[in-house]
């Protein structure tokens, strides 16, 4: 939703809602982010490319979440490391640069990539290119944080996996921000001292996007890849490694596959999640989520990451930190760390990489086929070994995974 198109009424309401939230700093990134979106130059800065000095950072996606989002936590946390800014529109990288200071910015991403002085490229352009960007910054020798989802179709993971396998030692971590946030670490590290299967439910309700929005164009991958996947990928923070296989996933939709949709998934070792998101209206203070979680003697209520409530047995404990903490922050920096500057931290797991990007390319499949599939541990390739080609009811889940 564009705020800066909403009465003067709404815009202050929304602020000051905001500001409650998040707290002064972060809102009014959140509104410089709104009005980075409209800028329009008509003398673009000065673009030096000067001496690298501290700046070893790059950008490709100058969108409003790298505005609001990367940059605003890179430059209050770490500082003034941000040196080569890209975007495909040349105002908004413009807009990025002058308001960080970067180095400076372009609309050419293999200026970025070819840059010697950047060891890590944050990657937040558009969803069907996140792999492609991604898949050049590995070989070009940078540290990658791509942004979810990292992949939008089978043919792009098996890319990028063997990219990072070729080069070896490929430093990449993804942009599912909610599981590092301190409400959810301690959720799973209490969860962690129950035996036995859970019982997950998801309630989250979306923004309402406009029918022409980008995220809807089946090249992005659509609201399942755009927004649903960090659900998905949370589920399997939840469930253990070696319970995890093989995953029913059984879809529940009317008339669209990617919103007002129900999804469940019955895991190896018995667990049970269901997510549902709803795209009814527009929730006037961003997304809403409600998680509840059921495992051994323990009983979780978790909303919007601003509340966390543990009951086990007659003991009950409630966190509620000052502001909301969706994990932006910590996962920013965790890939900052990453980098030669930032300490040389490990990457994630590539295994982690390829199973949660199945999970989720998989429940867009069965949404879009509205029928039950089972994904095993040989991941994609079980689901076409089992397709029957020749009938029509199939051939959306042939054209989902092949992105034919």
């Amino acid at each position: 939703m564009d705020y800066t198109k909403s009465p003067l009424w709404f815009r202050i309401r929304k602020v000051l809602r905001y500001a409650r939230m998040y707290g002064v700093s972060r809102t009014l990134a959140k509104v410089r982010g709104q009005y980075h979106m409209h800028a329009q130059y008509d003398v673009l800065p000065v673009r030096k490319k000067s001496a690298s000095g501290a700046r070893h950072v790059g950008i490709i996606g100058c969108g409003n979440f790298a505005f609001s989002t990367i940059a605003y936590h890179l430059n209050k946390e770490v500082g003034q490391v941000l040196r080569g800014v890209m975007d495909i529109d040349i105002h908004r990288a413009a807009s990025l640069f002058e308001h960080y200071r970067a180095a400076y910015y372009t609309t050419d991403a293999e200026e970025v990539l070819s840059d010697p002085a950047i060891d890590l490229v944050y990657i937040a352009s558009n969803h069907a290119s996140h792999a492609e960007y991604a898949i050049a910054a590995i070989e070009a020798g940078k540290a990658v944080h791509i942004e979810k989802p990292h992949v939008v179709n089978e043919d792009q993971l098996h890319r990028l996996l063997a990219t990072a396998e070729t080069v070896g030692n490929a430093l990449i971590r993804l942009g599912f921000n909610r599981p590092l946030s301190p409400l959810s670490q301690h959720l799973l590290t209490t969860m962690d001292t129950q035996e036995g299967t859970s019982i997950i439910n998801w309630f989250v309700a979306g923004h309402k996007l406009d029918p022409d929005h980008w995220y809807l164009h089946p090249s992005e991958g659509g609201r399942v890849l755009g927004n649903l996947c960090h659900w998905t990928d949370f589920n399997l923070h939840l469930i253990p490694t070696e319970g995890r296989y093989p995953i029913r996933i059984i879809p529940g939709r009317a008339d669209r596959s990617d919103c007002n949709i129900a999804v469940s998934c019955v895991f190896g070792d018995g667990s049970i999640s269901a997510i549902t998101f709803s795209e009814k209206g527009e929730p006037f203070e961003g997304v809403h989520e409600q998680l509840h979680v059921h495992k051994g003697d323990l009983l979780v209520s978790m909303t919007n990451f601003s509340e966390l409530v543990i009951a086990n047995m007659e003991c009950k404990n409630r966190f509620r930190p000052l502001f909301r903490q969706h994990g932006h922050k910590q996962t920013i920096l965790a890939s900052y760390g990453m980098s030669e500057r930032g300490g040389n931290a490990p990457g994630v797991d590539i295994e982690y990489i390829r199973q949660t990007a199945e999970l989720f390319l998989a429940t867009r499949v069965a949404l879009e086929a509205d029928r039950e599939i089972v994904l095993d541990s040989s991941g994609i390739e079980s689901l076409k070994a089992s397709i029957p080609h020749q009938n029509k009811i199939f051939k959306p889940i042939e054209s989902v995974i092949s992105d034919a």
